[in-house]
């Protein structure tokens, strides 16, 4: 439900994108999540337009030791027996084209295992998350304070998991929440119903580009 307090405020907001990932994304991966990749334009231009405006973009991502000693628990057994996921210095651990900054943008897993936000661009990190949301155990909540956000867009792979944890945590924490469905894959009727009672906000990705370029205001 919008109120005063929820109602998002375009001007200190930041995008996460939360495990848009080759393995996750691309035709016959792994771990493909049906709908990724068809959702990965909407995520592009969504990040140009933040880039455009300066607002600062957050990439969290997830990296899986072969032995899979950081995985959550539903996936060890399978790291466990030999799969290959996410793997640190993977082209399967790679951002999908579609979201990089330039094309030869390379996610640095040593720095990214290692707690650090890697620049990608102007006010644009990669982030490593090691479970489903992207603010556990991560400098992410800090950061946000630090830049002065008070609003998180929220798009990407694949919504039961990931983005509805971090979503979740990002309201626990106070900060107002837009999730744009177009640019998430996994969304279901109920889980829309569910976000929107406990005042987040769902903006197509055409209304967020023009809400945080200041065309006009998303509603």
């Amino acid at each position: 439900m919008r109120s005063v307090y929820t109602e998002p405020d375009w001007p200190n907001a930041a995008l996460l994108t939360i495990d848009v990932q080759r393995d996750f994304a691309l035709p016959g991966a792994l771990a493909e999540i049906p709908g990724t990749l068809e959702a990965a334009p909407a995520m592009g231009r969504l990040a140009a337009a933040f880039r455009t405006a300066g607002r600062p973009i957050f990439h969290a991502v997830r990296l899986y030791a072969p032995d899979g000693s950081d995985a959550e628990l539903c996936r060890r057994e399978a790291l466990e027996r030999g799969a290959r996921l996410v793997s640190p210095g993977s082209a399967g651990a790679e951002l999908v084209e579609e979201l990089k900054p330039s094309p030869g943008t390379r996610l640095d897993a040593r720095r990214l295992l290692a707690g650090e936000l890697q620049e990608l661009g102007e006010s644009e990190w990669a982030m490593y998350k090691p479970r489903w949301g992207a603010f556990y155990q991560t400098p992410l909540q800090e950061r946000l304070r630090t830049l002065g956000v008070s609003t998180v867009v929220v798009c990407g792979c694949n919504f039961p998991n990931c983005p509805r944890a971090t979503i979740y945590e990002a309201s626990e924490r106070d900060f107002r929440v837009v999730l744009v469905p177009d640019a998430t894959s996994g969304l279901y009727e109920r889980g829309a119903g569910e976000l929107r009672n406990i005042g987040v906000e769902l903006v197509d990705s055409g209304e967020s580009q023009d809400a945080v370029l200041g065309r006009r205001v998303a509603v």
